[in-house]
């Protein structure tokens, strides 16, 4: 799942391509500062920025130069650039090219437009991830759990945003069958008893079905085991259950 950050500081224009981007099954992270921005692209593995170059704190095309300055600490990503911007004079687009965008597209424009523009750029420059170091992977990691995503394989549990996908496509869950895959989740390899997770689901007062646990370990199978054809949640005869990490 391509990763897109949006540098965007119009909150209703940024908000309204966060939401099409979503829908279409990328990540997205969003900020309007240009600062910020540098900030977010230096420390974190973007596939791609759309940019604007009007923008507080720093200009879009300083930002874009920096990202492409090999003497500032970027390490290996270096994610492809779409700028976006109102201004649609010649010299405002070559000068954003020639500072390593790769494409520039001027407000205002049809989202569709722009999706395909994504696709365009992700498709012919592609951020080879799988190259970066150890540290990075253990960073970008650290990154997600400091934001409340929890991952397995094609599956994202974004805990700020109460939402479960799998390869982009939503997953309509319960508030305890999302609480009981944020468990699993969060104690990957963790052989977890039917006793932990009613404690952990249900609290500790819980009073009712004691087969609680199956029930919703079923519920969640049936929501994500069946339909995207993966095997999650395995059973541990006689102890419980467990995810098994990758």
């Amino acid at each position: 799942m391509a990763h897109i950050l949006i540098v965007e500081d119009e909150e209703k224009l940024a908000r309204f391509v966060e939401l099409e981007l979503v829908h279409e099954g990328y990540e997205v992270t969003k900020c309007g500062d240009g600062r910020e921005a540098l900030e977010l692209a230096t420390n974190n593995a973007y596939d791609l920025i759309l940019l604007d170059i009007m923008l507080p704190g720093l200009n879009g095309l300083e930002v874009l130069r920096r990202i492409n300055n090999p003497g500032q600490e970027h390490g290996v990503n270096k994610p492809p650039v779409i700028l976006l911007t109102a201004r649609d004079a010649v010299m405002d687009k070559v000068s954003g090219l020639d500072a390593g965008a790769v494409d520039y597209i001027t407000k205002p424009f049809a989202i569709e437009e722009l999706l395909a523009r994504v696709r365009v750029a992700l498709k012919l420059h592609p951020v080879n991830s799988q190259d970066t170091s150890a540290g990075s992977a253990a960073n970008a990691a650290a990154d997600d759990k400091a934001n409340g995503i929890y991952r397995w394989k094609g599956l994202m549990l974004d805990e700020r945003k109460h939402r479960v996908t799998y390869d982009g496509k939503e997953i309509t869950l319960t508030n305890r069958e999302f609480e009981m895959l944020k468990v699993f989740l969060t104690n990957q390899d963790i052989v977890l008893t039917r006793d932990t997770l009613l404690e952990k689901v249900c609290g500790y007062d819980y009073v009712g079905e004691t087969n609680v646990v199956d029930v919703y370990v079923r519920f969640l199978r049936t929501k994500i085991d069946e339909v995207f054809d993966v095997k999650m949640i395995e059973t541990v005869r006689g102890v419980g259950y467990v995810i098994k990490s990758e």
